[in-house]
């Protein structure tokens, strides 16, 4: 049997223009209070994986300041207030890659961190058919990289893809390239 709890109340401690800080308080369903701290983005993330037409995947190498080292990921970011996940995604290919696709297929949702940020992630697959300059934002400093499937899982299993949503996006579009390793 499922177990809801209540909330009594909500407050922001912190907010920025990506995510809030928030607490909470609430009753479990025996009646005992507790507090929540968590992370909220605003609307979630798009997650796109590219792919190319001789089937290779387009990544990015960025650096993340909180592990300091590059992490290969799959294009991604915010989805912005007055954005759907489908527009977030087709600009995040774009900004972050110079790629354009003509189809998109969102292949599912999840939340990467759910027990401290509540962090909807969209995932999509996207077909290139045209790939331009990449244009970032003024703080991201990007490479462009590209793999094959198969050279994916390697590097997943070699912990040299080590982002937790890459790999959770990968989980949800891995079995269609495996008929054609």
């Amino acid at each position: 049997m499922s177990k809801h709890a209540k909330k009594i109340s909500e407050e922001i401690i912190h907010q920025n223009p990506w995510w809030q800080y928030k607490h909470d308080v609430f009753e479990n369903s025996h009646g005992l209070k507790g507090e929540y701290y968590y992370g909220e983005t605003k609307a979630g993330m798009a997650i796109v994986v590219p792919v190319l037409s001789d089937d290779c995947i387009v990544l990015v190498l960025q650096y993340r300041y909180l592990d300091d080292k590059q992490s290969i990921e799959f294009p991604a970011g915010g989805i912005g207030e007055d954005n759907s996940p489908l527009e977030a995604a087709k600009r995040e290919l774009f900004e972050e890659t110079g790629c354009i696709a003509d189809d998109y297929v969102k292949l599912g949702e999840f939340q990467a961190s759910n027990g401290i940020l509540r962090d909807k992630s969209h995932v999509f697959l996207a077909q290139v058919v045209e790939q331009k300059e990449a244009q970032p934002d003024e703080t991201e400093e990007l490479e462009v990289i590209y793999r094959r499937p198969d050279e994916i899982d390697e590097m997943i299993r070699k912990n040299e893809i080590w982002d937790g949503q890459t790999m959770a996006a990968w989980a949800l579009v891995h079995h269609l390239f495996l008929h054609k390793n």
